[in-house]
């Protein structure tokens, strides 16, 4: 099942409109245990982040907060592998399986 689901990941992957970056396990990221949606726009006052937490989902819109959220996203840019090499990865790991 895995490798299947490896496998979809990959030709989802190939589409224009898709982006895939992993972030690999040997990584020095730190503060990834929780899932994060960040919608920004040309007004980023407007910006709200929704944060899925085991209390339920929270709704962030405060400046203070949507700027280390931000501070987030950008560490994990910098952390994730860029696209060609993600999709490597990935099929280095299917193939294992």
């Amino acid at each position: 099942m895995t490798r299947a689901q490896l496998e979809h990941i990959l030709k989802t992957s190939e589409r224009e409109s898709v982006t895939v970056r992993v972030i690999p396990f040997a990584s020095d990221f730190a503060g990834a245990g929780q899932s994060m949606l960040y919608v920004g726009g040309p007004v980023p006052q407007l910006d709200t982040t929704q944060v899925d937490t085991a209390h339920g989902v929270v709704f962030v819109d405060a400046g203070a907060q949507l700027h280390r959220y931000r501070a987030r996203l950008e560490r994990i840019a910098n952390t994730a592998l860029a696209p060609a090499p993600s999709r490597d990865l990935i099929r280095a790991i299917a193939q294992e399986l």
